[in-house]
């Protein structure tokens, strides 16, 4: 698999188009979302805030077109057997290595402050989503044609290992060897867990993946600290979740998701938004 932590330097914002897909459902509309230097793109015909249903065919971003944009994106990357990869080269890999650039110099900043004072009590932490943010699921988005299927998804997992994401693998191991704590936090089952953790381990991450630093969902029980049990909303089950680890006596230095949902609720002292033009989760 193509998939190289070579530098990189900052690149332009995502593609503007993004596969939107309901919560473990199949592809259900497409979304303009993203803006390229604050402009949002598709000009005088574009839906707007206050009326975001569009008015004609013009509005709506031809679903193959957006799969070419996703896929030069990513600088798609064919083998003989017919996977598909990201290229090391790719606007993605140049944008994600970056933003792992950025959150690793903040911490360095916030490691550098922590050290100079004393009997705070706080343990310093960072929280990483696994899909799309250390894990890159592109390969498996294409065969599936960007149509969530969980039997599908369970059958990769459990037979195939994702690459890193670009950048991530040297920011989780640089922190974990700088004495911070990383916690893996996951919209991904319980009983996916073992193939989860080879994945990490098989393309290099090196800090704990025990049950101790790998959170995933288990609605089957759902542990007590959420009150919503096992009807919570991403957002309450990764907010929640947070807010243990505070309770655990940690400080949540870094929050890092490819999804908003991976990010809202609060407890953390930062948020870094990864790009995902593949698919969208509330």
């Amino acid at each position: 698999m193509p998939s190289t932590e070579d530098s990189g330097a900052r690149s332009k914002p995502s593609l503007p188009w993004a596969l939107s897909r309901g919560r473990r459902a199949t592809i259900a509309a497409l979304t303009v979302t993203a803006v390229l230097t604050g402009t949002a793109l598709f000009g005088a015909g574009q839906a707007t805030a206050e009326r975001s249903a569009p008015g004609t065919d013009r509005e709506i971003p031809n679903i193959d077109k957006v799969k070419e944009q996703i896929a030069d994106y990513y600088g798609d990357v064919e083998t003989p057997d017919g996977e598909h990869y990201a290229s090391p080269k790719s606007d993605y890999a140049k944008q994600v290595r970056g933003i792992a650039a950025d959150a690793q110099r903040d911490l360095k900043r916030d490691m550098a402050k922590e050290h100079e004072k004393t009997g705070h009590g706080h343990k310093p932490a960072i929280v990483v989503d696994v899909d799309d943010t250390t894990l890159l699921t592109y390969n498996f988005e294409r065969q599936i044609g960007y149509n969530f299927d969980p039997k599908l998804q369970d059958e990769y997992l459990r037979t195939t290992d994702m690459d890193a994401v670009f950048g991530m693998k040297k920011l989780v191991n640089w922190a974990d060897k700088s004495g911070i704590t990383v916690f893996f936090l996951t919209g991904r089952s319980e009983k996916q867990r073992d193939w989860s953790v080879r994945n990490l381990k098989n393309v290099g991450y090196k800090t704990p993946v025990g049950t101790k630093h790998f959170f995933l969902k288990d609605e089957e029980h759902p542990p007590p600290y959420l009150e919503c049990g096992a009807d919570c909303t991403t957002v309450q089950y990764k907010s929640g979740t947070r807010k243990h680890f505070e309770s655990m006596g940690f400080r949540i230095l870094a929050n890092l998701g490819d999804q908003y949902s991976d990010l809202k609720g609060g407890h953390a002292e930062r948020t870094y938004k990864l790009p995902n033009p593949m698919y969208f989760l509330p």
